[in-house]
């Protein structure tokens, strides 16, 4: 009787059996990315890949605030350029190493996002988005405007190369290693926010945060740590894409900025991490893809946006399968309930 009130319950998947997909992934980001980009001999397609990779950082930073808490955003860019403006001054101006400026950029940006963010965090739904998108061109203006600080129009030279611990690391392939190493580390940690069950209170506002609230969830200090988290991590991408681009101007913060990395992340679908990632790849290479159709290639990046929105309104990759690839992929480090219901990492 005991035995039916009982039933064994199936044997936890093996550590090595939850390494390996983290391990496929870093196979192909450090050993067959490179390999394919060495094959092809040209510094373009090192840059590309940079790229890419800042805005896979970008779309995940985004995933925090918009994704999990449900916060719709609309000034992404312009902490983007906060990091960027950040590392950028402070390698030219101020002669400051590489490693110096990346947590510098984060610190900033994370402080700045909370001095503009402190009188927003009470509004919900449209309000909240449109009082993002009013800092966003807040700052954006600063930017431009602000020419004995940022250069205004003229942008900012960075001439500094990439230099850690002495050694130099501004050849393509040593670039490339130092951008990816700080993206999965940066993705890594957002992973761990995102399905933990500081995350799991992060859904709650999306859910029904009046709700949230009368269950005892401090939505205004949630939403506020979420924007900063978010921002954080935007400033580290904006350092990044200062010391591999050379060069940054206001032009590359602007409104369309926070629209193309919102529609990654609703592409790859909103509340998933591995969904930004897929969706900031897609808009990225589709677009490299195309070049040899001229600017019809623009129309089709648009078409293959409407498409993906009206046949999988839940993105490419959504919530829910990205929620059950991940209790798959832990297994006994998932932490369940009396009831048996995945509740989380321990």
């Amino acid at each position: 009787m005991s035995d039916l009130a009982n039933p064994p319950t199936a044997a936890p998947p093996s550590t090595l059996r939850n390494l390996v997909l983290p391990i496929l992934i870093a196979i192909v980001i450090f050993a067959v990315v490179p390999a394919v980009l060495t094959s092809f001999g040209r510094g373009y397609f090192w840059q590309i890949a940079n790229i890419a990779l800042i805005f896979v950082l970008l779309a995940a930073s985004l995933h925090v605030v918009t994704g999990v808490a449900g916060l719709l955003h609309l000034g992404h860019a312009a902490f983007y350029g906060v990091g960027a403006y950040t590392a950028g001054l402070l390698a030219s101006e101020q002669g400051m190493p590489f490693l110096v400026t990346i947590p510098a950029a984060a610190i900033v940006t994370a402080a700045i996002a909370f001095l503009v963010a402190l009188p927003t965090m009470r509004l919900v739904s449209i309000y909240f988005a449109v009082a993002t998108l009013a800092i966003g061109q807040m700052i954006y203006l600063v930017l431009l405007n602000w020419v004995s600080f940022t250069h205004g129009p003229n942008g900012v030279l960075i001439f500094s190369g990439l230099e850690v611990f002495g050694i130099d690391l501004s050849s393509p392939i040593a670039t490339y290693f130092l951008v990816a190493v700080i993206v999965s580390a940066s993705i890594v940690l957002i992973h761990r926010i995102s399905h933990s069950y500081y995350g799991n209170a992060l859904r709650s506002l999306r859910e029904d945060d009046q709700c949230a609230d009368a269950m005892g969830v401090r939505t205004a200090r949630l939403k506020m740590e979420a924007f900063v988290i978010s921002a954080a991590f935007a400033g580290i991408a904006g350092a990044l894409w200062a010391h591999t681009t050379g060069y940054i101007s206001p032009s590359d913060f602007d409104f369309a900025e926070s629209i193309l990395i919102l529609a990654m992340v609703v592409v790859g679908g909103l509340g998933s991490l591995p969904g930004a990632v897929i969706g900031a790849l897609l808009l990225i290479l589709l677009p490299e893809v195309l070049r040899d159709v001229g600017d019809v290639r623009n129309i089709m990046v648009g078409i293959v946006m409407f498409l993906s929105i009206l046949l999988l309104p839940k993105g490419l990759f959504g919530e829910v399968s990205a929620l059950s690839m991940i209790r798959r992929q832990f297994g006994d480090a998932w932490r369940r309930d009396e009831n048996g219901k995945g509740i989380g990492w321990r």
